[in-house]
Formats: structure tokens, sequence, C-alpha cells
């Protein structure tokens, strides 16, 4: 599909040391702030540095908290480095340090794609359903990216109608997402963890006059939702939603199981800056 190309801005990427963390953010220029990520202008033209905050956020900001954003940067590496290994295109370049990756720029869909394999949240709600019941297979929804009207799900015939994405691209994003679906399911069944449902976001990168579409954002806990699949335990950020314990905690034990982080350390604390 033919696309005109975008233009792209080049700056200096500062590596971070506690004692000149502010100053180095400050000589960076501020691309975007959401609410668990910062973008810089990254090293090079097409590039942006993604830096990851230690704030949890649940019901589009409603209720905050504190997560440990070094352990979201660990996991989302892990993740869209086994994507990229299987030929599925991410906006993922390297990790830079330990809260930052540096990632190709893109032009984001204003969609989260979610993926369900099991009834749980709004769904499980919407329909009635109790939580945990398998789906027939799986199901791939959409939700218009605006927190100020909560996400609301959309239908393809809203997307198209207001050209948020065209009918190719959404079969093109189905497919990707069901792609990443089966990467996922495979990874988190190994270690003994059921992947309930996820969600992505996906980006347009032009090469030439030609466009194609990427997995970009993050994929981490934060993203999902994971059960063990023995007890049912939640490893997810249902555990900050529904007050059911430490989020650190969770998030450690599905980086220990996934082998990013060894498997007789400590849970992450979040860190301190010395002045």
């Amino acid at each position: 599909m033919t696309r005109t190309r975008r233009g792209f801005l080049p700056s200096l990427t500062i590596k971070e040391r506690p004692r000149a963390k502010r100053d180095s953010m400050a000589r960076r220029k501020l691309v975007y702030e959401g609410k668990a990520k910062i973008l810089y202008e990254g090293t090079e033209p097409g590039t942006l540095v993604q830096y990851f905050k230690d704030d949890a956020t649940a019901f589009n900001a409603q209720k905050k908290g504190t997560i440990n954003g070094v352990l979201n940067n660990r996991l989302s590496e892990f993740f869209m480095n086994g994507l990229q290994s299987i030929g599925i295109p991410t906006h993922f370049i390297k990790r830079l340090n330990m809260r930052e990756q540096l990632i190709r720029q893109v032009e984001i869909v204003p969609l989260e794609v979610i993926v369900r394999n099991y009834a749980a949240g709004t769904m499980a709600k919407r329909l009635g359903m109790d939580e945990g019941t398998a789906l027939p297979r799986p199901i791939v929804e959409f939700s218009y990216k605006d927190d100020s009207l909560g996400d609301p799900l959309v239908p393809e015939e809203y997307i198209i109608a207001f050209g948020w994405a065209s009918q190719q691209d959404l079969d093109d994003i189905i497919a990707l997402a069901l792609r990443v679906n089966d990467f996922m399911s495979g990874i988190m069944y190994g270690v003994g963890i059921k992947l309930v449902d996820f969600k992505i976001e996906i980006g347009r990168v032009y090469e030439g006059e030609f466009m194609r579409l990427i997995v970009a954002d993050e994929i981490s806990p934060d993203s999902c939702r994971l059960w063990d699949i023995e007890t049912g335990k939640k490893l997810d950020k249902d555990v900050f939603r529904e007050d059911l314990g430490s989020l650190s905690d969770a998030y450690t034990e599905v980086a220990k199981r996934l082998g990013v982080m060894p498997s007789n350390s400590a849970p992450m604390p979040k860190p301190t800056l010395i002045n």
C-alpha cells in the first residue's frame, strides 16, 4: 500500500546515570509522555528512546500507584525479541540501559488491539460470563484510544468509516495479532502461565513510498492477563486493580519463570536515586 513518506528528527541519547538523571532528560527533546512511558527523540532519524516510568495506573488513570519500570523494560525486551525471532516485525531495536529502549518511530494506529482466549475483565461483565471461561476461539476486539472516553470498544465498520484504518489494514492487524497470540500463548504455557488476554498497539512505518504494519508500544504484564495454570493466581496488573497483593512480586514471578531474572533473585524494589 502506497503512502506518503513521513519525516523524522534526529537527536542524542544520554545514558542514564542516577546523579545526572534529571539533567540528561532535560537535554533531550520530549516527544510524548504517557501514563507509563516517556518518548524522547532518538539517536538517528526515524528512532525514539522509550523510557519506562515507575507509575502504575488502572481504570484510565483513576487509580494510581507504583510499579517497577526497570522490570517492564526487561520483559518487553524479552517479548519483542521473541516476536522478531519468528518473523513478526516490531518497533524494538535494542535495550539501551535499565530503563530505556531504542525503538523505531512509527505512526500509531489509534486503536488498542485486544486478543482474548478466556472470558475476563470487561468481556465477562458485558456478557455475564464467568471469569476464566474458555472461548471457542481467540477473539480480536478493537477499542478507540482515547482516555477521556474510556477507550470505548468500536466495531470494524466504525474504524473504516472514520479512516482510522482501511479494510486491508484491519485484515493485516488481525493476522498479526493472532500470530502474536500463538507465540505468547506457547511461551506462557511452557512456564505454567495461562495467557487469558492481552492488548497491543500497531504502528505504521514508511519505507520509501510503501507502508507496513508492525507491533509497537510494549508487551508486559501491564498489557496482559496472566494466570497461574495450576492455582489461578493472577500475575498481572489485576493484582493492582483488585488489591490482591504486591505488583512487584507478581511481575518478578513472571520474569523468573521466563528466565528474564534468576530464579533465586529477590523481587525488584522501586529504585531510589541518590542525590
